[in-house]
């Protein structure tokens, strides 16, 4: 599974090879491993495989707010965007509100409409000790909807970095790309998004190689589009008839192609990286699909639990034009699939919860034969964050505040159940000897203390 896995980031580790290849510093700042860096921290929205796991972190069991908190520091304004990691920072996105700019009619659905001006913010963290190395204002707007009144935040999508440069994406406010020293080297507007209900934005785009691949679908014309890495030129737009999506994109490679698969509502597809052909459609997922699909062992998982459930293995040595007409979908599922967290493929195990309840389920991934289900988590009623592994454990951060610790494999058993004082939407990282959670208001970096 791993080597699979690690196909499926192999742009972020043709990046850091080039990187450490061409420039000495460059390379100490990826530390001693040079490519292998970008399998050892945690470089993208679920981690270096792109599975929620990593192979080489071994985060602590047990923490409090009195115990084994390296440090803890606020985080200003808002935001779910997950922290990624390279080398020795941190990196986090933040909406900020500076000043009142108008009434505050409501949405339908949507909460209330924006009343406030934000700052889109980019955060370099020093990893060793808490403290901000360097901020930058990316842009200062009104946002032009609301937001869905469960997050709450302009700021969902998370920051990508591959040890040069750090892509910070705050949708309809644009692209921001800059330099590990904080400076701006390239920007990006694709316009403004029109979500259903004014729900609000949180997809994260991916990068492979020297191409950022971003999934734009909305209630105006929806496409999919490829991005030069380097400077932002586009390379190829296909549009796409589906409405609104949160569920970031994956690339794969099989049999020498990357593909980018991006699940929707009608159909999921899987793009030519190339191109922008499709290489194959099966029929889609539920409305508002979230879940980020997950890849391994040559097959991919697609899921989404809003107004109905749907999981589809799809086997990729199978797929080919349209999947409804072969045997490409290996197993399916249409009950207790997630909402909002993504999974977890673990070793040939396949996580999920129900919904955004602390409700966990693990399958067989090749098979689709549960190892158990429907496992309550206790005190974590309401999850948004996805879990994450390492070392023979799974961490799941809930809305509360506790995380629960389980070990990994085909019986449930609880290891530890954790409780900080903040609460968590924002998926964790685990990178060496430490897990990093981003709540409400601070960030942790919890790692042993003496």
């Amino acid at each position: 599974m791993l080597r699979t896995s690690f196909r499926s980031i192999g742009g972020l580790l043709l990046i850091a090879s080039a990187i450490a290849a061409s420039d000495p510093a460059a390379q100490g700042r990826q530390g001693p491993e040079g490519a292998a860096a970008a399998e050892r921290f945690w470089p993208q929205w679920r981690g270096p495989y792109a599975t929620g796991v990593s192979k080489y972190a071994d985060p602590p069991l047990e923490w409090s707010e009195t115990k084994n908190v390296r440090w803890k520091v606020e985080i200003p304004g808002r935001g779910s965007a997950s922290p990624v990691v390279w080398g020795d920072r941190v990196f986090v996105l933040s909406a900020v509100p500076t000043a009142l700019a108008g009434g505050a009619a409501h949405a339908p659905q949507g909460g209330v409409r924006p009343r406030n001006r934000h700052r889109f913010v980019v955060l370099a963290i020093d990893r060793r000790t808490g403290k901000t190395l360097w901020e930058r204002t990316a842009c200062e707007a009104v946002p032009h909807e609301a937001t869905h009144q469960d997050n709450g935040t302009y700021a969902s999508s998370s920051a990508i970095t591959d040890g040069q440069r750090v892509y910070a994406w705050f949708e309809s406010q644009g692209m921001y790309v800059y330099g590990m020293d904080g400076m701006l080297l390239w920007q990006k507007d694709l316009g403004n998004k029109q979500m259903r209900s004014e729900f609000g934005e949180g997809s994260t785009p991916v990068l492979y190689g020297n191409r950022l691949v971003i999934v734009w679908d909305h209630q105006g014309q929806s496409f999919i589009v490829s991005l030069d890495a380097l400077t932002g030129r586009e390379l190829w737009r296909v549009t796409r008839d589906e409405i609104d999506t949160w569920a970031t994109p994956l690339v794969v490679e099989h049999a020498g192609r990357a593909q980018v698969i991006a699940p929707a509502m009608n159909k999921v597809r899987s793009y030519d990286l190339e191109t922008g052909q499709v290489v194959w459609e099966s029929p889609g997922v539920t409305m508002n699909p979230i879940p980020s699909p997950v890849s391994g062992d040559g097959m991919v998982f697609v899921m989404s639990g809003f107004r109905g459930n749907n999981l589809k293995a799809i086997r990729l040595a199978d797929a080919h034009g349209d999947l409804s007409k072969s045997n490409a979908i290996v197993w399916s599922l249409d009950r207790d699939t997630p909402y909002v967290p993504s999974p977890l493929l673990y070793d040939g195990i396949l996580y999920f919860l129900k919904t955004n309840s602390g409700i966990l389920s693990a399958f067989d991934a090749a098979t689709g034969k549960p190892h158990y289900q429907l496992q309550r988590l206790d005190g974590v009623p309401n999850v948004f964050a996805s879990p994450v592994g390492a070392r023979g454990r799974v961490y799941l951060a809930g809305r509360e505040g506790v995380t629960i610790v389980i070990r990994h494999g085909p019986a449930f058993e609880v290891l530890a159940k954790n409780k900080l004082d903040d609460g968590f939407d924002a998926s964790p990282a685990v990178v060496d000897s430490e897990i990093l959670l981003r709540g409400y208001e601070h960030l942790y970096s919890i790692g042993e203390t003496k």
